[in-house]
């Protein structure tokens, strides 16, 4: 196999087609489908098929993907590694951030690491866990600061935990039920959580379940931060929220924390996520260790 039938390959997973895959890369359609084809040879099989709704991908076609993503990724880290000795030019970092450090851990690692390596490029994102694991195994994400439990990440997978994170439900100032000492009387309400696999609400409802506690019945399942906090803070919907993030003035701003309930939930855990077998280049590296570093001031 060749870099340049894996690039070509990826591409056609990532644009759809391959018209769409030869003009990002600058080639004739031509000598995309030959590099394709010829990737086809290599393997001994059938990897992709044309249809109306695009390209397809066969079962031997999503293998390789996978591992072509990564080692394409692994030679970007082999590249960045050579550009850090050489002072960082052209370095490229790709990191995801939970919600919950971006109000005062991440402006300050943002400002030491633009300050150190000015040329370096850097690409932030947030995503829930269930995003961010495929991204991680892909070799897309350097690493992840993400809430999550060990036991259920994959073992290419190796999480190093940074700090405790507590959870209650919150709503907005004067919510009638924010003075509830019992899960009882929360049953009824109408709730706004995130679902995705391994979210904190997930966590909750297992939980409340395992315990024998009530969970809520009437729940509007939401993926956005932004929109949750915004039902929360305006109508009397209740969320599921770290209290690091409601103790902040600006996020907690209209918000309380329902503290009176009891039991609370088990704490869980933040940490940086990234793959077990590749370690991180020297870019990635060094604003890993600056969040270790802030978290731990």
């Amino acid at each position: 196999m060749r870099q340049h039938q894996l690039r070509a390959f990826v591409q056609v997973a990532e644009s759809g087609t391959i018209r769409a895959a030869a003009r990002k890369l600058h080639l004739s359609q031509s000598a995309l489908t030959k590099a394709l084809r010829e990737l086809e040879e290599d393997v001994g099989t059938e990897l992709l098929v044309r249809s109306h709704k695009g390209v397809e991908f066969t079962a031997a076609g999503r293998v390789l993907l996978t591992n072509a993503r990564l080692a394409l990724a692994s030679l970007e880290k082999a590249r960045d590694e050579i550009r850090a000795l050489q002072g960082g030019a052209g370095a490229h970092v790709a990191a995801a951030v939970t919600p919950l450090l971006a109000l005062d851990i991440l402006p300050r690692v943002w400002e030491a690491f633009t300050a150190r390596q000015p040329d370096a490029r850097l690409s932030l994102s947030e995503g829930f866990l269930a995003d961010l694991i495929p991204r991680l195994i892909e070799g897309r994400l350097d690493f992840a600061i993400a809430i999550a439990d060990p036991d259920d990440l994959p073992h290419e997978l190796v999480f190093e935990p940074l700090l405790e994170v507590s959870a209650v439900p919150a709503g907005r100032v004067g919510h009638p039920l924010a003075g509830a000492t019992r899960w009882q009387d929360l049953q009824d309400a109408r709730w706004t959580l995130n679902l995705s696999p391994g979210s904190q609400s997930e966590t909750l409802l297992e939980w409340l379940r395992a315990s024998n506690l009530p969970a809520p019945r009437q729940i509007t399942r939401c993926t956005s931060p932004t929109l949750m906090t915004e039902l929360m803070r305006r109508t009397d919907a209740i969320g599921y929220c770290p209290t690091r993030l409601l103790a902040d003035p600006m996020y907690g701003n209209g918000l309380q924390a329902f503290t009176s309930l009891s039991p609370l939930p088990p704490r869980m855990h933040a940490g940086i996520i990234r793959l077990r077998a590749l370690p991180l280049g020297a870019s990635a590296r060094k604003l890993a260790e600056l969040f270790v570093r802030h978290l731990a001031s």
